[in-house]
């Protein structure tokens, strides 16, 4: 079923258009489908900092261990991305989707189950699980409902937030309530993400694995899924690309080391990880409103400056001015981080001239992007391992700050890849 058309020339009322009420349920298990995986997509990775130190202790992981586990998902999310957009070509976003989120449930409990031999295992295919759902949910969205793309993605971002700040809030209760239990603080995710394949599952009716081209005058021609888009040979598309993973390795960055970085300072365990999904509330604050914004600006420069200066500023106010003042500090850092989350998000999308060159950017995006990211984690423990304190990765971080500010900038101009992009590179 073609989602929300009118009847082409020919085509009976029944075929090309479907009744409001249906409509209305659609839409409706549509957002809740999109909500529920997009609640799923930080949790795994979120519930681990706050008690690194315990898990440390009671799997006897060393102090570079803990620093490869908490780049592990970023890791793979660079290396899987990039066989999405071929995966969804081949058997359409939704049911890719389903697999993933079936995935990402198998995965936590495979940790779960057996943190002595899976948590390497069971951490990498839920992190590969969570790489698809980045690329394909911002692609099915300009597909199924694109006049509402920004409210869609802003909602998808606020589930992400919720999620990310429920997991952030359960693991050290839950570790202290069940006397340091390791499968559970690792496995307790699998439930929700087996609820939301349960969700997801109406979506399947919609699952094409070809895009047709469009009938409409004037419209832009879209390639079938069988061939790639070749959206790598503008700089528009490295631009995207590079926003994506400099916002990314910063995210990351502070989200593995923020909680270890506060108990340092002298914060308990529990504080660190109240901060930590307080820094998740922040992200709530913008994530409806941005991409709504952006969808109604032709380019979205405004946003960037005051973006990049909130993470910014909210990172120096954490690390470096005193505690008491952190709850400010850690929300200003939080809003920044969700609204450029939701420009990487949006961005592929908006510089695309159609949903298969909005995977294909998306892919690439976060493919290369977040390999870039993936340093992140990695850097900052292993130079805070090396200099014995946290300012020299913390300096590291700053000018990367900087680095964001440009890319964005440029990211953000009103363009969109030139009617080359549409042509089929010739791949599958």
């Amino acid at each position: 079923m073609t989602w929300l058309r009118s009847a082409e020339p020919g085509e009976s009322k029944s075929e090309g258009q479907t009744p409001h009420r249906a409509r209305g349920l659609e839409r409706a298990l549509l957002i809740t489908g999109v909500a529920a995986l997009g609640f799923n997509l930080r949790g795994a990775i979120t519930s681990l900092p706050p008690v690194f130190p315990e898990l440390q202790g009671s799997l006897h992981l060393s102090a570079a261990t803990v620093s490869v586990l908490a780049a592990t998902p970023v890791i793979c999310f660079g290396v899987v991305s990039g066989f999405a957009a071929s995966l969804s070509r081949r058997l359409g976003e939704e049911r890719v989707l389903l697999a993933a989120i079936v995935a990402l449930a198998a995965g936590l409990a495979l940790r779960g189950a057996a943190p002595d031999a899976l948590l390497f295992p069971g951490t990498v295919l839920a992190a590969a699980a969570i790489a698809v759902m980045n690329v394909l949910l911002s692609s099915l969205i300009k597909r199924r409902w694109p006049e509402r793309a920004g409210l869609l993605i802003g909602l998808y971002v606020t589930a992400l937030s919720v999620g990310a700040i429920t997991a952030s809030l359960v693991s050290v209760p839950l570790w202290n309530g069940t006397g340091g239990s390791v499968p559970l603080v690792l496995g307790w995710l699998a439930g929700p993400a087996a609820l939301a394949a349960l969700l997801w599952l109406p979506q399947l009716r919609h699952s094409s694995a070809a895009v047709p081209a469009s009938s409409r005058a004037g419209s832009v021609p879209v390639p079938q899924r069988t061939h790639r888009v070749a959206v790598h040979r503008h700089p528009l598309a490295w631009q995207v690309t590079a926003f994506m993973g400099i916002q990314s390795l910063l995210y990351y960055a502070v989200l593995s080391w923020l909680p270890e970085i506060l108990r340092d300072r002298g914060d308990s365990a529990g504080t660190a990880g109240d901060l930590l999904a307080l820094m998740g509330a922040g992200n709530l604050a913008v994530s409806l409103i941005v991409p709504v914004v952006a969808q109604r600006m032709r380019a979205q420069h405004a946003l960037i400056v005051p973006t990049v200066a909130a993470m910014a500023v909210g990172l120096a106010g954490t690390v470096y001015l005193p505690l008491g003042s952190a709850v400010v500090w850690v929300l200003i850092l939080g809003a920044g981080q969700s609204a450029a989350l939701s420009l990487a998000i949006f961005f592929p999308m908006a510089r695309s001239p159609h949903a298969a060159a909005a995977a294909s950017l998306s892919s690439l995006a976060q493919a290369v992007g977040y390999l870039l990211a993936s340093a992140g984690p990695l850097e900052v423990g292993l130079l805070h391992s090396a200099t014995g304190n946290w300012n020299v990765p913390l300096a590291v971080l700053f000018v990367l700050n900087g680095a964001l500010l440009v890319a964005g900038l440029l990211a953000a101009r009103s363009r969109t890849l030139p009617a080359a992009a549409a042509q089929a590179d010739g791949g599958s």
